[in-house]
């Protein structure tokens, strides 16, 4: 989605700039910190998503919105909750409380984001992995990585987006849980939760109700246990 930011206060404006940038379903074409100028850009140019500060000197969030020939979807962010319920009049898509944390964020956006048609797994990773496979092209934002498989230690997924974890990094990617397992070879990975898959290599310690990778403890699910247990018991 392509996303315009408006707020004339330059830190807000710059948090969701980066909330946006690290999102990869989402696309900034521009910020504003004046209202007017906002307002010029978007008679003339199409937003799929706008960020739009309510109280702006001069003009604000709402008579701005109310100024353009047509209705944009929009997430209203202030620091003054009195605004709420005025900005729902307006049919804003959620209203962002500052500070904004970016769990908060990407909760509204998914709102917008229709779930059946935003994650398509041909568009987020590359090459589908074969037995023999040993690595995989992930894409995040505007970047495709290459990903070795022994590289990844866990998978955690959250929602419409999952994010790999690496030995020195992670990567947040637009994928469910059920498409980056048809794409993970199961002699190396198991599902151990409803949100987590792990590498069978980078497991350290096994526990009853959890496991722990690179000093991280993750959960083993009920009802992933018995067959987590069964394949390592295989592996002993």
């Amino acid at each position: 989605m392509k996303c315009i930011v408006i707020d004339d206060e330059p830190f807000a404006l710059n948090l969701i700039k980066d909330y946006v940038l690290k999102t990869p379903y989402l696309e900034l074409i521009e910020t504003f910190t004046n209202p007017f100028k906002a307002l010029a850009y978007l008679i003339n140019n199409h937003a799929d998503l706008i960020f739009l500060d309510i109280n702006m000197p001069e003009l604000s969030g709402i008579q701005l919105l109310k100024s353009l020939p047509y209705q944009p979807k929009v997430i209203f962010t202030t620091a003054y909750p009195e605004y709420g319920a005025e900005s729902y009049e307006y049919n804003a898509v959620d209203y962002l409380l500052k500070p904004i944390k970016y769990e908060r964020f990407l909760k509204a956006v998914n709102k917008v984001q229709n779930p059946t048609s935003a994650t398509k797994p041909e568009n987020q990773v590359h090459k589908t992995a074969k037995p023999d496979q040993d690595e995989l092209y992930i894409k995040s934002g505007r970047k495709i990585h290459k990903v070795n498989m022994d590289d990844i230690l866990y998978v955690e997924g959250a929602g419409n987006y999952m994010t790999v974890y690496l030995k020195d990094t992670k990567i947040l990617t637009l994928l469910k849980m059920t498409d980056i397992l048809n794409l993970l070879p199961p002699d190396k990975f198991i599902r151990i939760h409803k949100s987590y898959i792990v590498s069978f290599k980078h497991i350290d310690i096994i526990e009853k109700h959890q496991i722990v990778i690179n000093k991280k403890a993750l959960p083993v699910g009920i009802t992933f246990r018995e067959h987590f247990f069964n394949k390592i018991s295989h592996r002993i």
